[in-house]
């Protein structure tokens, strides 16, 4: 009884080594041949993305995804040569994605917004730039997120998909930027004068550059006095010391100058410094 038993077993077991040896057989000559051909596409995917100006900060992930994506159609052509059933398998692949992408939709947002802004860089690392009401200079280009780091030494950490949804102003790309400073004269005083003075005094700044030209104009007339504009171009980094420098430059120019200034409601400073 027991011989019948166990030749019963090999003869199942020649069978299904029969049946399921070429199937194998061809799961592993797929297998081989799909893995040198994913190689080969990652390859050539990766080059054609260099040949587009992609940087070298997103080319790695982006081959990492274009390679787990083939695998995975592998993974399912194997399967299937195999005679397994996939589309249950793909069923519930399916549901738990849904699921998962339902579950993380903000963070799947802050995740495609992050690859959008890696590859089209509307900024880069060490660019000044403000998005909604954050102002600050860019330290890193997360998948997810922006770190800024602000004047005040503050970090900040702004959702990559807020940046995508508003206006970014990028203070940096032009390698420039325009301080916009008012000053408040009295009529009386002859505004060439003002003019000379200010500029002369805009033209010992270490950090105002020489192109594009400084701009010296009245912005606007106010009941008691004029509103002078200036707007010398800097750049980006030193767009504070610039600022600081200029305005204690022109005040010193004015008051040796004795050209006198006024406060908002009129009423005079006299001669600056005095």
């Amino acid at each position: 009884m027991d011989t019948e038993k166990l030749t019963e077993y090999y003869e199942l077991a020649a069978d299904s080594i029969i049946t399921y040896l070429p199937k194998v057989a061809l799961a592993i000559i797929v297998l081989l041949i799909g893995i040198r051909l994913i190689n080969k596409l990652v390859n050539l995917a990766t080059n054609t993305m260099e040949k587009r100006g992609i940087g070298s900060d997103i080319l790695p992930f982006l081959s990492s995804v274009v390679g787990i994506l083939l695998k995975i159609a592998l993974f399912f052509v194997v399967a299937t040569t195999l005679g397994f059933d996939t589309a249950g398998l793909v069923t519930v692949i399916a549901a738990a994605s849904f699921a998962v992408g339902l579950a993380l939709q903000g963070s799947l947002g802050n995740f495609a917004a992050g690859i959008l802004i890696l590859i089209f860089k509307p900024y880069r690392r060490g660019d000044w730039i403000q998005v909604d009401d954050f102002f600050g200079r860019v330290e890193e280009v997360q998948i997810f997120n922006t770190i800024l780091e602000t004047p005040g030494s503050k970090t900040l950490i702004v959702p990559n998909g807020q940046v995508v949804e508003n206006v970014v102003t990028n203070y940096s790309e032009k390698g420039k930027v325009r301080l916009e400073l008012q000053l408040l004269m009295a009529y009386e005083e002859s505004f060439p004068r003002i003019r000379e003075v200010i500029m002369e005094a805009v033209r010992r700044s270490q950090y105002v550059l020489t192109e594009p030209a400084t701009i010296v104009g009245i912005e606007s007339y106010d009941t008691h006095n004029i509103v002078v504009a200036v707007r010398p171009f800097v750049k980006p980094d030193d767009y504070w010391e610039a600022t600081f420098e200029v305005h204690e430059l022109i005040k010193n120019a004015l008051s040796t100058a004795g050209i006198k200034m006024a406060y908002s409601e009129g009423v005079e400073l006299g001669k600056i410094g005095a």
